[in-house]
């Protein structure tokens, strides 16, 4: 039932120093159930016995992952793969939520910056990339491979990551928002199996997911967002979980892994009506503590319904959240964009595609519409979803920008392909343009455009590696502060490319507010009233899954997690984490790209990154601290 492992030898040094001891992985021969419960965008601070019961419950009883880390950028889809696959962003290729796809994709209106969380993006993509464009096998396909019963359940696009391969329905269960959904005649989600409308039928549940209604509500400039959690839709795929899916499962007789991903507290938290135009309470304010009980409460059913069937015992659950959250801000001194004027955006403040519009002008470049056929932006004031093609021709753009909120990617053709050279010149004038806004804080910068001053290099922060979507040839941190709230993480602002509105919630940074998730796990195959003090991260979450159900598999990619042995029952405790930082030669202005990471076991944990002052969290650099002289050494 399991594969043979393939890896390089660098790999198999690191696995072999992060798998369980003999005894542990010998009384494990019968795999657990395993549930993985995403609460999108719940900051690991915010959970409490009163804001979050049932979460706070389980982290005290079972093992309270104290030090826990989202990938950068820290956004839905990069996260979520990272957890599918266990695999950073440099091997999936999944470097935001938006990215650049070399080609018009067909399911997003023919745009070349898709937004990935769609069904029929996801399968458009892949069958551009030779069927599977994250380039590893994710725990779900290795699982029912392995001949688990397997389901996916929850908020559209991090949802399908886990077996996007599949598309069937007739293997693994999809369920999202576009389930029994339709347009022009063709379904928009994963077909559901006659077994599976039966029990839907059964336990008197639709078989079309509902809308978010009110919680979908994002507002405008003039008019505040949603006010509600989105209780009615999530309640749904709680249900389908424990009234349709669980019982058939536990009649299957066999071992299950199941993937609920809750929308909330990320989709309230972004519309949150509670604050417009103002930094406070930001996304602290009620809307948003009723969105985290939200999601509280559909993990308490999760694990009644577990004890109703007979399956606590047996079934394992990860609690991982794909980010943490911070409040937007859309203020800067310096952006040309910022100076002018626009009908839906307040006087003085940043529209969606400030970084498009800034650089197009900075360069002297056309500015086109990738989301409207090409079209140039000159009839609108501002890109309609912030993206935008730089460049005379669209089909040959000489820089592409794909806007993403708390952090940016530009493309540059050429990048990474073979036989190919990027436009290096271009590059540095990109980044020289950078280096003079003060929205930015932190510039990384693919590995073939060279040492650049003020940059650090995207190998630096695991995001170059086996990936086959295009590389992005600078990734954009965006500035980010705190309001004075008693606590900075719990009250992070940044800078957003977005069409929110200052006041409501965004992420995407890489200030600790937003690299900080709540993790917790407890079950059969996990340590009990314990608390880890060793880093750990959604890519450790995707390999503790697979260890812990026997999962093996060939890697394309060396951008892996570690297992979390100190987290199970006879596992190895690694030493401790040793902090360290990386300095960037300094580049106009004296500005310093500053990465501060944790390292285990040759693996590096990334705490805070970007220009010390401009980013929440980073301390100043110290006279005695040295730049980063050969970054490709440091960072292996």
């Amino acid at each position: 039932m399991r594969a043979r492992v393939s890896l390089p030898l660098s790999l198999a040094i690191a696995a072999l120093t992060s798998v369980f001891s003999s005894a542990s992985h010998a009384a494990n021969a019968t795999p657990h159930n395993l549930i993985l419960f995403v609460p999108d965008g719940l900051r690991a601070l915010k959970v409490t016995p009163d804001t979050a019961p049932a979460m706070a419950a389980l982290r005290d009883a079972g093992v309270n992952f104290k030090n826990p880390h989202s990938l950068f950028p820290t956004f839905t889809m990069p996260n979520s793969s990272g957890m599918a696959t266990g695999h950073y962003l440099g091997d999936t290729g999944v470097y935001s939520n938006t990215i650049y796809s070399g080609y018009p994709v067909g399911a997003a209106h023919g745009s070349m910056t898709p937004f990935l969380e769609n069904d029929p993006v996801l399968g458009d993509v892949d069958d551009h990339f030779g069927g599977n464009y994250l380039n590893e096998e994710t725990i779900l396909a290795a699982a029912r491979r392995a001949g688990f019963s397997t389901a996916a359940i929850g908020k559209l696009g991090p949802t399908l990551m886990f077996d996007h391969t599949e598309r069937s329905g007739a293997k693994t269960i999809v369920i999202d928002d576009q389930t029994g959904a339709s347009k022009d005649g063709k379904d928009l989600g994963i077909p559901l199996s006659d077994d599976v409308k039966k029990a839907l039928e059964a336990a008197n549940l639709p078989l079309k997911t509902p809308s978010r209604g009110e919680n979908g509500k994002a507002g405008n400039s003039e008019k505040p967002g949603t006010t509600v959690a989105n209780t009615d839709q999530q309640q749904f795929f709680t249900d389908v979980v424990t009234k349709a899916v669980l019982p058939m499962f536990k009649a299957r007789n066999k071992p299950f892994v199941l993937v609920l991903w809750s929308r909330d507290p990320d989709g309230t938290q972004h519309n949150q009506g509670d604050s417009l135009g103002q930094l406070t309470p930001g996304i602290n304010g009620p809307t948003s503590l009723a969105a985290i009980r939200n999601a509280d409460n559909n993990l308490a059913q999760v694990r009644q319904a577990l004890k109703d069937l007979g399956l606590e015992s047996s079934t394992n659950i990860v609690v991982s959240a794909d980010h943490g959250f911070s409040t937007i801000s859309k203020e800067s001194k310096t952006s040309d964009a910022a100076k002018d004027e626009y009908k839906d955006v307040p006087k003085d403040q940043l529209p969606p595609g400030f970084v498009a519009l800034d650089h197009a002008r900075a360069l002297d470049l056309p500015l086109l519409h990738p989301d409207s056929n090409s079209a140039p932006v000159t009839a609108t004031p501002y890109p309609r979803l912030g993206n935008g093609l730089l460049g005379k021709d669209a089909t040959h753009p000489a820089a592409i920008v794909a806007a993403n909120g708390g952090s940016d990617l530009v493309y540059i053709p050429g990048i990474g392909t073979k036989g190919k050279k990027p436009n290096k010149v271009l590059a540095r004038k990109i980044v020289a343009a950078l280096l003079k806004q003060d929205y930015v804080s932190g510039l990384f910068v693919h590995d073939e455009l060279g040492r650049i001053p003020g940059t650090l290099p995207l190998s630096a922060i695991n995001l170059k590696g086996a990936g086959i979507t295009p590389h992005p040839a600078i990734v954009i941190n965006f500035r980010s502060y705190a309001t004075d709230c008693g606590d900075p993480l719990l009250c992070g602002v940044t800078v957003c490319d977005t069409r929110l509105q200052q006041g409501q919630g965004m992420h995407g940074n890489f200030s600790r507010a937003d690299t900080m998730n709540f993790m917790a796990a407890i079950g059969p195959d996990f340590k009990t009233g314990y608390v880890d003090t060793l880093p750990a991260s959604n890519a450790d979450v995707g390999m503790t899954i697979a260890q812990i159900l026997g999962l093996r598999s060939t890697a394309n990619g060396g951008l892996m997690g570690r297992v979390l042995s100190e987290a199970i029952p006879n596992g190895i405790t690694p030493k401790a984490a040793v902090t360290s930082r990386l300095i960037s030669k300094p580049g106009d202005n004296g500005l310093r790209t500053v990465v501060q990471y944790q390292r285990v076991l040759g693996q590096r944990y990334f705490d805070v990154a970007g220009f010390p002052g401009r980013t929440l969290g980073l301390a100043p650099v110290d006279t005695a601290e040295k730049s980063d002289k050969k970054h490709a050494n440091a960072t292996r």
